[in-house]
């Protein structure tokens, strides 16, 4: 396909941040307030179990009145390339079959052979990727800091149930707040003018 044409595409396109992040019974210890000589302790069970959260923010190229769009994924373990395509096709019907342009960045399994393989038969995805060591360009990132340091903040959860429920929230609340995702995707240098923001 022609430069021209591959430049056509994307403006009516969905423009799409990918990140995972992972979280586990050990909290995430963040300042806080107390009483003057009670320095607050948190008492947690050394467990290692982990889960693993992926998120799309979106925007439509040439509609940003269309609105950012957020899509979320958790579940326990780690990410590889099947569970990641098994993401990728949720978020084929969360689009509901419009173009997407995927940005994440050079982790492994983003761009194996099989993930590669896969991609290249989809008609409505074309992958792009981040520079290396520039997380500051990928809005995602914005995201797991504003759930972090608020929903995930000092959890110390007895299952794992628990953090991934405090995730959900921080996720609800993200999407309740629709200016928030327009900020995580200013944040990252983009103009995106939207009259009206919402998720």
């Amino acid at each position: 396909m022609a430069t021209h044409q591959k430049g056509a595409l994307r403006n009516r396109a969905w423009i799409v941040f990918f990140d995972e992040s992972g979280v586990s019974l050990l909290p995430q210890v963040c300042r806080t307030y107390a009483p003057r000589g009670r320095t607050p302790t948190l008492r947690h069970r050394l467990n290692w179990k982990r889960a693993s959260m992926a998120a799309a923010l979106g925007y439509h190229a040439a509609e940003a009145e269309r609105g950012a769009r957020l899509c979320f994924d958790l579940r326990p373990g780690s990410y590889d390339t099947d569970a990641l395509i098994a993401v990728l096709k949720q978020l084929k019907t969360f689009y509901e079959g419009e173009r997407v342009v995927l940005v994440w960045d050079g982790l492994s399994a983003h761009w194996s052979r099989a993930m590669r393989a896969w991609a290249a038969e989809q008609d409505w995805l074309t992958l792009e990727r981040l520079p290396a060591y520039a997380p500051e360009l990928n809005p995602v990132e914005m995201l797991w800091s504003a759930i972090k340091t608020r929903e995930l903040a000092n959890v110390a959860g007895d299952h794992l149930a628990d953090v991934a429920d405090a995730a959900e929230r921080g996720i609800n609340r993200v999407c309740e707040e629709g200016r928030l995702p327009w900020s995580f995707l200013a944040h990252t240098g983009l103009e995106i003018h939207s009259p009206t923001p919402h998720n």
